[in-house]
């Protein structure tokens, strides 16, 4: 028997890391020791502060994480790590990859091989924690179907708002414009190359506002349901508004009168656990993982890594995250021996 530690949400603003005790793999079986994981700025900062809702499933897709939001709560989605054991049944190829996992994060764990994916030579573990979140990005472009020379907008750089910003730095576009309200994300938005990063109630974002010549694609990334506001006052006559936030239990009022009635605005509500059905005769969710690990090596995120904290030291990292999210961007959790 191998033991393990476990990180908990247990209540509001409490993660505590708990030992378990982790049976032997089956003979179908892997076990893997975890090397990083990446803590999810959004999802999980809604957790922590118990602004999740209650009646809906923490996933309906990913095996690892069904069950509902309620504490304790084990939860996380983006881990890499070294195999240590393959069941007698399992190809013993295996033993020693290094493979990511939509797992909580957890020092060990064990998984069948078909939810495993080997982490391809030329990215290194902290690179590969990002892979959730890459095909986050990935699904986001894949809906919003950008067009040569259209105007884009993104509200919110975060994690997944940087990604799909680079990826869409590499379309033809007539424009890419940023907005987040704190100053380091917009700094690496452009250096990824965005047209402008721009901070809210800034005079530039007000012109934004003002102006006339409107967006044809926003995506809407903040995490901040009164953001679609603003998302919805720049887009285009005819334009799409791709929300990928996930808002919990946050609300705001949203203002659908007045232009927007006539407007022939498009909501694009994007998840990544899903195939878009336009596209799912011939896209499946391995042809799209093949995409994200492509991705990965051209977009290089791992530049994007602030603060590394060991798992006994979790705590201190989702203070940072509650307390100073301005000084933040991607937060990992490291293990080890």
């Amino acid at each position: 028997m191998t033991a393990r530690k476990t990180l908990y949400f247990t209540a509001p603003k409490q993660v505590e890391i708990r030992e378990e005790t982790l049976p032997v793999p089956g003979a179908d079986e892997i076990l893997v020791e975890t090397i990083c994981s990446a803590v999810s700025a959004g999802t999980e900062m809604l957790i922590y502060n118990r602004r999740f809702p209650r009646d809906l499933e923490t996933d309906s897709v990913i095996s690892s994480l069904r069950g509902c939001f309620e504490y304790p709560l084990a939860y996380g989605y983006a881990c890499a790590g070294k195999v240590l054991e393959a069941g007698k049944a399992v190809d013993p190829e295996w033993k020693n990859k290094l493979v990511f996992s939509f797992q909580p994060h957890t020092s060990h764990f064990i998984s069948k091989p078909d939810l495993l994916f080997p982490i391809p030579q030329s990215l290194s573990p902290e690179s590969a924690c990002f892979f959730a979140n890459t095909e986050t990005a990935v699904n986001l472009v894949q809906d919003a179907a950008p067009i040569l020379g259209e105007r884009v907008v993104v509200f919110g750089q975060g994690v997944i708002g940087l990604l799909t910003a680079a990826l869409l730095k590499e379309f033809p576009l007539e424009s890419l414009v940023t907005v987040d309200c704190y100053e380091l994300r917009c700094k690496m938005s452009a250096e990824i190359g965005a047209t402008k990063s721009l901070i809210p109630d800034s005079l530039d974002f007000e012109n934004m506002i003002a102006s006339q010549n409107k967006f044809d694609l926003t995506f809407e990334l903040s995490g901040r349901p009164e953001t679609l506001n603003d998302a919805l006052s720049v887009t285009a006559y005819s334009g799409r508004v791709v929300i990928g936030s996930w808002y919990g239990e946050k609300r705001a009022p949203i203002k659908l009168g007045g232009d927007f009635h006539r407007s022939r605005i498009k909501l694009i509500s994007s998840q990544v656990s899903t195939i878009a059905p336009e596209l799912s005769g011939r896209w499946d969710k391995r042809r799209r993982f093949d995409v994200v690990w492509q991705a990965l090596q051209r977009i290089k995120p791992e530049k994007w890594i602030t603060h590394r904290f060991s798992l006994d030291h979790a705590v201190e990292a989702y203070h940072l995250l509650d307390e100073n999210p301005e000084d933040a961007i991607q937060v990992i959790l490291e293990y080890k021996p």
